[in-house]
């Protein structure tokens, strides 16, 4: 589950990490009267006024509407309004959103940070995520922190700086220093880096989040260390032990029909294909997206019912898949191991009629439990789907519906 800039700094200041304070606002107005506040705890003049949707890439980013960026700076309080304006109820376009973009409901004014000093203010780029291929928790970070990091992972992977922690024993002191030295810090910012990058880690870990990105990682030009930009993950399996974090959710950053398969107890994703998947189990349905592509079409989602498939769920399956558009078939590819064969075909025949006007081929897969009694039922329930018991056999059905 992914949560909003201001949420994520919220969460990481409850930790102890220093963060670039900031108010959110749903509306111009709301904007101004965040920053007069800001100004009055913080001292800061001028205010950043960033977008907050679910996606990177903001400061680069533009409005359609307006052409405004995503991220912009009022040097006046008098500007903040205006600013605002231009990007609330806007729509923001990102290299993370794709062309259609996202809609823009809330802004976080925030406090300038970058004021002078006795040095120069210093971006870095820092991370903490579950590396599957070891087991253990890595933190990843760069001296090129700043909106270019992913040109800079891609054309110059040396600059970046990788630490495996062994969640058994969790973060070290040392490994800390040592990726605050090979920051180059030096002093007083050495040990700030220390203290921010144990209490992220620590924020990590208490969350149970499976991806933390902090991008700038700020040194102001007094040595000290702050997230100026948060992006934090939260594992969905393990909300049940985190109410406090699940009430964070905003339905509105999410897809419809995600949202939709989510309250009907499915697992779905939409993808950009042409063929509606219905499975079993998650490792069954990435085996039937391989079957599609090699049938010759392309998945249109990702949807897994689960073990306990029956004619409710199955409906709701249904109704899901149907209103993608581009959907030109769906296959129900079912292995009969908990749940029967002969249960999923009355299912099947039960929620086509429940639907009603069903205009696309469904194409049927049973096997395992029943797999007979199940392909009689649905070749014998006169409506418009049909029957495999092979995965060749349904891709080859799969292929002549899409040829019709």
């Amino acid at each position: 589950m992914n949560i909003h800039e201001y949420q994520a700094k919220e969460v990481l200041k409850g930790y102890g990490v220093r963060i670039q304070e900031g108010i959110v606002a749903d509306s111009p107005e709301a904007a101004h009267e965040a920053a007069v506040k800001l100004n009055a705890q913080t001292g800061t003049s001028w205010y950043v006024i960033k977008a907050q949707i679910h996606a990177g890439g903001r400061g680069k980013g533009e409005i359609k509407e307006t052409g405004s960026r995503g991220v912009v700076l009022a040097k006046k309080l008098e500007d903040v309004k205006e600013k605002a304006g231009a990007i609330l109820g806007g729509t923001l376009v990102t290299i993370q959103t794709g062309a259609e973009g996202k809609k823009v409901n809330k802004v976080l004014v925030a406090e300038d940070v970058y004021y002078p000093g006795a040095s120069e203010p210093k971006e870095y780029y820092m991370s903490i995520l579950l590396d599957r291929a070891t087991g253990s928790n890595v933190i990843m970070a760069s001296t090129e922190g700043g909106m270019d990091i992913e040109e800079v992972a891609e054309k110059h992977p040396e600059k970046i700086i990788k630490e495996w922690i062994d969640p058994k024993v969790g973060l070290q002191g040392f490994q800390a220093r040592k990726v605050a030295f090979k920051l180059g810090l030096s002093g007083t910012a050495h040990k700030e880096m220390v203290k921010f990058i144990t209490a992220l880690y620590n924020a990590y870990v208490g969350t149970d989040s499976s991806q933390f990105e902090i991008n700038p990682v700020l040194k102001t030009s007094d040595d000290k260390i702050l997230a100026v930009d948060a992006k934090v993950n939260l594992d969905d399996n393990a909300l049940y032990r985190q109410p406090k974090l699940a009430e964070l959710r905003d339905l509105a950053e999410e897809d419809p029909l995600e949202v939709e398969a989510g309250k009907s107890g499915l697992n779905y994703v939409k993808l950009d294909g042409n063929v509606g998947c219905m499975v079993n189990g998650a490792g069954l349905a990435m085996a039937t997206m391989d079957m599609i592509k090699l049938s010759g079409g392309e998945p249109a989602n990702f949807l897994d019912v689960g073990g306990g498939a029956n004619a409710t769920t199955v409906e709701a399956g249904f109704r899901i898949i149907l209103q993608d558009p581009n959907v030109k078939a769906i296959l129900i590819n079912v292995f009969g191991g908990i749940v029967r064969c002969d249960r999923i075909a009355n299912g099947v025949v039960e929620a086509y009629k429940s639907i009603g006007d069903i205009r696309v081929p469904i194409i049927v897969r049973l096997q395992g439990t029943n797999a007979e009694e199940g392909a009689k039922i649905i070749d014998e329930s006169g409506l418009k789907v049909f029957s495999a018991i092979t995965l060749k056999e349904a891709a080859e059905r799969v292929k002549a519906a899409l040829e019709k």
